[in-house]
């Protein structure tokens, strides 16, 4: 029988609360509503993807029911629900049907309802009076990167955790060590680039990281490996065509632009990492013509995506910056 294969994510998804990252404002009041047993009947978790809303759900339903010790009797009065599949109204009636049966072995029966906001009124209707007052032993934990979307009502039921953005120092530390116990090497500044290309994102930086892996093989992971797999470009390419505009060099500028799209990148993210490289390059030097550029390409940015010539409309950006900039 073959192994099965799991993921990066899967294989160091957190188990604890310590191995959590970032998220220590509601790490730490969970520990301390457990440990003095004043935990409530609703949470919400709210943040963007791949923030650890569901990882920290399934680490709380655990510790709440066991102080830490995970037997495996108590997962059966863990239940996970995805409301993007499950969200009519009778799935909802079953579900409020289930709820007021106890718990097999644990103390509290424990429903973690991922993406939550995607239940259809009907059905949050329908859930609202469990939601009020649910049997003193369920416990509810809603998911969702989309709060805005769920009824007043409903957020006033729940005891509301707002998850960040995780940091890119503490996502590249993260990834580090994660390939350290994989013994996989990685220059420095690869690992860097993988943990700013998950954009705070801590689930989405691991994925390009196993895809970067997969792409190299044995190798030595590399920055220009990570570029190739991302479709983005090497920072000194940026670099070089940011002091090409800011000089008015036009051979240069349409020298590099060739180069940039001949590799076939991605032009969203290409624009992405540009406003950063503008944004370090004027951090660093003041120069007050780098305030125009960016604004260039802030605007380039949110029309490109529509564009249907985006190469096209990137090298005219270029050339916009390069004719204007006194």
């Amino acid at each position: 029988m073959n192994k099965e294969i799991k993921s990066l994510y899967r294989v160091h998804r957190p188990k604890t609360f310590a191995q959590v990252i970032g998220q220590d404002h509601i790490t730490k009041t969970l520990q301390n509503q457990i440990s003095s047993g004043k935990v409530t009947h609703a949470y919400l978790f709210c943040g963007t993807r791949g923030t650890g809303k569901t990882s920290v759900a399934k680490i709380f339903a655990r510790e709440v029911n066991t102080g830490g010790m995970t037997p495996p009797d108590i997962f059966l009065d863990i239940f996970e629900i995805d409301a993007a599949s499950n969200n009519s109204v009778q799935d909802v009636r079953d579900l409020i049907d289930k709820v007021k049966y106890p718990p097999v072995h644990a103390k509290y029966k424990v429903y973690i309802i991922d993406e939550v906001h995607m239940f259809s009124g009907a059905a949050f209707n329908a859930f609202l009076k469990t939601l009020e007052k649910p049997p003193s032993h369920v416990i509810f934990i809603l998911c969702t990167t989309e709060p805005h979307k769920l009824l007043p009502t409903v957020q006033s039921r729940c005891l509301r955790f707002d998850f960040r953005s995780v940091a890119t120092a503490e996502i590249e530390k993260h990834l580090a060590g994660i390939l350290k116990k994989e013994k996989i090497d990685a220059d420095p500044a690869a690992i860097k680039l993988l943990a700013e290309a998950g954009s705070g994102s801590v689930r989405d930086a691991m994925s390009f990281t196993e895809t970067t892996v997969a792409y190299c093989g044995q190798n030595k992971i590399t920055a220009q490996d990570v570029a190739t797999v991302l479709g983005t470009v090497d920072r000194t390419a940026l670099i070089s065509l940011l002091d090409a505009i800011t000089k008015k060099e036009t051979q240069k500028i349409t020298k590099q632009c060739t180069d940039i799209f001949s590799k076939g990148i991605n032009t969203n993210v290409l624009v992405k990492d540009f406003l950063t490289v503008i944004r370090q390059t004027f951090m660093e030097t003041k120069n007050p013509v780098l305030l125009y550029v960016y604004k260039i390409f802030a605007e380039l940015e949110m029309n490109i995506k529509t564009a249907p010539d985006a190469a096209t409309m990137f090298e005219g950006a270029c050339f916009l910056a390069h004719a204007q900039n006194v």
